[in-house]
């Protein structure tokens, strides 16, 4: 199963800016280095992505770098998916 990096993407979107936000996000945006998102809402992620992919990616593995930005997270998922 592929992963869907736009989906991750329009979720850390939907759930993380608020509506006014006018901030460009890609792949690449430092996620949470860059503020938009905290250890709060990288466990909610992290919850999201094991729901869609049927997977459990353990806390060792959650890491902030893991989660910092679109590509690294995909990277992550990708992991688990395949084991």
């Amino acid at each position: 199963m592929p992963i869907d990096k736009q989906m991750i993407l329009d979720y850390v979107i939907r759930e993380y800016l608020e509506e006014d936000d006018d901030t460009e996000i890609t792949y690449n945006t430092e996620l949470i280095s860059g503020g938009i998102v905290d250890s709060f809402s990288m466990v909610s992620l992290k919850r999201f992505l094991e729901k869609k992919y049927n997977i459990q990616i353990p806390d060792a593995d959650a890491t902030p770098e893991a989660f910092d930005t679109v590509n690294s997270i995909a990277a992550l998922v990708e992991r688990f998916v395949k084991a």
